[in-house]
């Protein structure tokens, strides 16, 4: 199992099945937009994507780990917490995943 890799069982069903997925970033969640509006709108895109037969994976980093997939209470800590949230780009990746995965020795 790769410790910074995390799907979202939905996602990883998916996936298992050929269902379609949709890719989404958080940064839009936790950077982008106003708290509530920031959660509201990341739902709305969720529904929407799941309204037309795909699985919404909303993409992020927590604790050193992707994760591939959030549930409701990850979009809403992402929301609340905005800019505390480091903004990752590819150049940072390395670097946040490094210093911040608990499972590193």
């Amino acid at each position: 199992m790769n410790p910074y890799l995390k799907f979202h069982p939905e996602v990883q069903s998916a996936v298992a099945s050929g269902q379609p997925v949709v890719a989404l970033e958080s940064t839009i969640i936790s950077h982008g937009m106003p708290y509530p509006k920031n959660i509201e709108t990341a739902l709305a895109v969720q529904k929407t994507v799941r309204d037309h037969g795909a699985v919404p994976a909303t993409m992020g980093v927590v604790n050193g780990q992707l994760k591939v997939g959030m549930d409701d209470d990850l979009i809403h800590r992402f929301g609340k917490e905005g800019r505390s949230i480091i903004k990752v780009n590819r150049r940072d990746l390395p670097y946040v995943i490094n210093s911040r995965c608990p499972s590193k020795t």
